[in-house]
């Protein structure tokens, strides 16, 4: 995994210094998370669907092995950020600014 992270890295870097060439914002946050954007619909074993890349056209898939884990994986919720939590809980959320609460 991190080999092939590496040249993503470097392409995500080329593809932002050269106008004209950025990626989706959708892919963008995928590759942020350390996510794979896959063309099915499904994602393959050990990965999760964490929302979309290339405009909607592709899946993006993080690895449940690696330590970004969803926040339902870890017995969170998602709220948007204007919901205060009680308590809050480390984990990966679909939306950008959203935050995982374990008690709301």
């Amino acid at each position: 995994m991190k080999l092939f992270s590496c040249p993503v890295a470097l392409l995500l870097f080329l593809l932002q210094a050269v106008p004209g060439l950025s990626l989706p914002k959708d892919t963008l946050r995928c590759v942020g998370y350390h996510g794979f954007c896959f063309h099915s619909k499904s994602c393959p074993e050990p990965f999760a669907a964490f929302g979309t890349c290339s405009w909607r056209q592709k899946t993006c898939c993080i690895d449940t092995t690696s330590n970004f884990h969803t926040c339902q994986d870890e017995g969170g919720h998602c709220v948007p950020p204007e919901i205060k939590c009680l308590q809050e809980q480390v984990g990966l959320c679909p939306y950008r600014e959203w935050k995982c609460c374990t008690e709301v």
